[in-house]
């Protein structure tokens, strides 16, 4: 399991077990709290945000808005890298300090590994990046294999999906599909196309960055169809209340994207209350902004509620490799907790 306690740096670990804890939620495995509109508007999950590109401040403001977890999926930083060194220490940070960053404002953070698609055109580093990629996916906290797929659907990005997708096979862990920007829907069909080649089961898959183009396939074909609130470029978060109205929830997933670029780590949040106030089920809301994000990535036996549910301590005064969260006398938040919470308490 995950450990639970902010340690003195050691975040890195292998995994010790990989109980079964994802399956579809049913009605029946609603808490009586989350079924209250109020309760489900304090707790959520962002399923796919690059928090190595964010600041502390958006840390606190997602805590204060009710984000409770959060998943950051490895990928490219802007430019592209040269050698594999540096793409080794990224996923060393988004396994590490990512991890206690987050973990200073009460937040569980949890990763995926994979060799994303614009990389993936590098065939020296992409083979040098495969080579390290099974070491790190075997680390605690990773909860899949990803974001891979495609960008400009080249025969290299194709070889490399294609690989890390049996990667994923053998590790027994959900795959996080990057659908391409350009060409969506064609992307989008290949991609599940390929993974049905490679025999792995939709309910692994998580199909994200949609829109209205792809999501019937999507879900019509089983897969969990995610998408991102991201201003401009993919989904506002009115075009997604109306998907929500639409569609329901089922296998349905928001997350932010939120990273360097010009994003809303808060996207999830403000979503889910433009859809309470819109008329959208608070049981809806439930299941697309925290519950199905759950599911799907507690496949992988390291994402459970009981993390967040079970108190964490908060301790400002600790340090990862000798660094400190704290600038300017900032006087640290300290913060001890005894027993289970429920969910309006974590949040």
């Amino acid at each position: 399991m995950l450990a639970l306690r902010v340690s003195d740096g050691k975040y890195a670990t292998e995994r010790q077990d990989r109980p079964l804890c994802g399956r579809p939620p049913t009605e029946n495995d609603m808490n009586p709290d989350i079924k209250d509109s109020t309760a489900i508007r304090q707790m959520f999950i962002d399923p796919h945000a690059h928090m190595i590109s964010r600041t502390t401040d958006d840390y606190e403001a997602m805590a204060a808005a009710g984000i409770v977890a959060l998943i950051e999926p490895a990928f490219w930083q802007g430019q592209p890298r040269t050698h594999v060194a540096t793409y080794e220490d990224y996923l060393s940070a988004i396994l590490g300090f990512e991890r206690f960053r987050a973990s200073q404002f009460g937040i569980r953070h949890y990763c995926t590994i994979g060799l994303n698609s614009k990389e993936a055109n590098d065939e020296s580093l992409a083979e040098a990046v495969m080579d390290i990629l099974p070491r790190f996916a075997a680390k605690d906290g990773v909860v899949a294999i990803g974001e891979i797929g495609y960008d400009e659907q080249t025969e290299l990005e194709d070889r490399y999906f294609r690989a890390q997708i049996e990667l994923a096979k053998e590790l027994e862990l959900p795959v996080l599909v990057h659908t391409p920007h350009r060409d969506k829907k064609a992307g989008t069909t290949r991609s599940m196309d390929v993974c049905e080649e490679h025999g792995i089961d939709p309910r692994m898959v998580i199909v994200d960055h949609n829109n209205e183009e792809t999501i019937d396939e999507v879900l019509e074909r089983g897969y969990w169809a995610a998408f991102s609130v991201y201003p401009s470029t993919k989904m506002g978060k009115e075009r997604m209340v109306r998907l929500m109205k639409s569609y329901g929830a089922e296998r349905v997933i928001v997350n932010s994207a939120c990273d360097w670029g010009i994003s809303e780590p808060l996207a999830v949040a403000k979503t889910a209350e433009l859809a309470l106030s819109s008329g959208v089920p608070a049981e809806a809301v439930h299941l697309s902004c925290y519950a199905n994000a759950l599911a799907a990535y507690g496949q992988s036996g390291q994402i459970s509620d009981s993390h967040w549910l079970t108190p964490m301590e908060i301790d400002q005064r600790e340090s990862f490799a000798g660094n400190s969260i704290l600038r300017g006398g900032r006087e640290p938040v300290v913060e001890h907790h005894d027993g289970r919470r429920t969910p309006n308490e974590a949040a």
